[in-house]
Order: structure tokens, then C-alpha cells, then sequence
């Protein structure tokens, strides 16, 4: 654990504030679910809880079915990360943080295609630099109970590979599926 320095009083109706400095480099935002760990000696640990991230193995085995079906890459993130790959290197997008624009999709229940290289395209994490790294890409939301919690992105950086109508179906469906195992 990193010691911030930071030194906080618990208020009379049990609360703490947690430093604007903190949430905004841990992307917490107001509303957000955390989780709350303890351990024997006494520590309390607060972890952003991604719902999704329950679904983590299952994700990764959508992600792969996802790969070897449409021969792109499939990536599903929670609001944060990316939290399931195949078809890419998993050291280059896993557990990466996703960009803006794709908080921004997932913010406006925004469905992204980009069918081909010459078309406009978002970045996918926040390290991406190179907008047009992507030949064709398509983003759909999951969303569970009227929000959303995550996406699923069929990825390509293939030169002359073009996406259509089947792939957008394709990541359709896995985000309806996904959306509907968290509700149950």
C-alpha cells in the first residue's frame, strides 16, 4: 500500500471525505460504487466496485469465442478498464483505463462503428496516441438495469479489414447477453 499523507476525521454520521486529488487520479466519480475490504490489522481498503468485473472469467471466455468467430479483436471493459481481451497481445489492452471518448459513448448509451480505415475512429485506452491505429472498430454499451456498465469492442488493425453489418449484430447481442446476466 502507498501512504498518501493524508489524514481525514470520520463525521458524526460515520462518513469521510475522500480527497478530490485521490478520486480524480483513481477516476472516482461521484455516485460510484466502492467496495469495502478489511484485514487483521485493522486496515480499511476501498476498491472501486466494477459489476461487471464479477463477470471477469465468462467475460474473457465472451471475448475469446468473440476473436476466433469474427477474426478481430474482442475487448469488453467495465466504466474504467478493459477487463477481458483475445485476438491481442493481453499486456496491450488489460486492465488498461479505456479513453474519454469511450467514457463519453458509454455516458450517452452511444453505439460507435468505424467500418473502415477511412473513416473517423476513437481511441480505445487512454494511452492510445494514434487515432487511426484501428482500420475498423465497433462499440456497443452494456447495459444493466437502465445503466450502463461497460462495452463490447470488435477491434481491427488489419489493413484492408472491413467490418459490416454481421459484426455489428455480432457485438449487439454480446452486449445484450452480458447486460442481461448482470440484472439476474
Amino acid at each position: 500500500m502507498k501512504a498518501t499523507g493524508v489524514v481525514r476525521r470520520i463525521d458524526d454520521l460515520g462518513r469521510i471525505v475522500i480527497p478530490k486529488e485521490i478520486r480524480k487520479t483513481l477516476r472516482i466519480r461521484e455516485g460510484d460504487p466502492l467496495e469495502i475490504f478489511t484485514d487483521k490489522e485493522g486496515e480499511i481498503i476501498l476498491k472501486k466496485y466494477s459489476p461487471i468485473g464479477e463477470l471477469s472469467e465468462f467475460a474473457s471466455q465472451y471475448a475469446e469465442t468473440l476473436a476466433k468467430t469474427t477474426g478481430h479483436i474482442a475487448c469488453i471493459s467495465d466504466k474504467d478498464t478493459i477487463i477481458a481481451v483475445s485476438g491481442a497481445p493481453k499486456k496491450e489492452y488489460l486492465e488498461k483505463s479505456i479513453s474519454p471518448e469511450i467514457e463519453k459513448l458509454m455516458e450517452e448509451k452511444s453505439i460507435w462503428a468505424c467500418m473502415n480505415k477511412d473513416e473517423k475512429h476513437v481511441p480505445v485506452l487512454l494511452t492510445d496516441t494514434n487515432d487511426n491505429k484501428y482500420t475498423s472498430q465497433v462499440i456497443y454499451p452494456i447495459v444493466a438495469e437502465g445503466d450502463t456498465i461497460g462495452t463490447v469492442m470488435l477491434l481491427s488493425i488489419q489493413p484492408n479489414m472491413k467490418m459490416n453489418e454481421v459484426e455489428m449484430k455480432v457485438v449487439q447481442s454480446a452486449a445484450g447477453f452480458l447486460g442481461k446476466q448482470m440484472e439476474e
